[in-house]
């Protein structure tokens, strides 16, 4: 892997392409990742149900392409889903370490919670108190590691376009479903 690519890996966000779990349609979309500093990086994001996991649990095929630096790379990979909490949590702590680098984030308030939340697990003690809230947000979130199938290819031009939401499946986004009777 070249420098310029461990670079931009190691500090920027990144767009991923999948395929659509019932047609097999080619999806593009913003993606934030946690990078291991070798072969894969791990997908997730805010707590809940989403259909990108499913997509990619049914077909875990992906293309991980950059969105910065001088030169554009489009890398190959493979997606699995975590499921076991045990084998997700490391994961989820260097995802959420990565983003809590960001501008703006509570990082003393939340540094706390996640080094108490480490040595709970260090130490091998029950979730109870605090720490059971915890448990239920890092359950809740996304976790998916996509391990590169492949080398990374050098991209002329920008990474392909974000794809716009499918209005059919989100009614938030039909402007007249938020009007009220006429």
């Amino acid at each position: 892997m070249s420098g310029e690519l461990e670079t931009i890996l190691g500090q920027s966000f990144a767009l991923r392409t999948t395929f659509a779990r019932r047609d097999g349609t080619p999806r593009t979309l913003e993606t934030t990742y946690g990078w291991s500093g070798a072969g894969e990086v791990v997908l997730s994001g805010f707590p809940g149900k989403r259909d990108w996991v499913a997509s990619l649990a049914r077909s875990p095929d992906v293309v991980i392409h950059t969105v910065e630096g001088g030169t554009g790379f489009d890398i190959p990979g493979r997606a699995r889903v975590l499921r076991d909490r045990e084998e997700r949590l490391p994961h989820l702590f260097a995802f959420v370490d990565r983003w809590s680098l960001r501008p703006g984030f509570p990082r003393r308030r939340f540094g706390f919670l996640l080094g108490a939340v480490r040595l709970n697990r260090r130490l091998g003690l029950p979730w109870w108190g605090p720490f059971y809230l915890a448990r239920r947000i890092f359950d809740a979130m996304p976790c998916v590691v996509v391990t590169f199938s492949g080398p990374a290819q050098h991209r002329m031009g920008p990474p392909p376009q974000v794809t716009p939401p499918r209005l059919d499946r989100n009614q938030a986004y039909h402007p007249e479903a938020r009007q009220g009777p006429g």
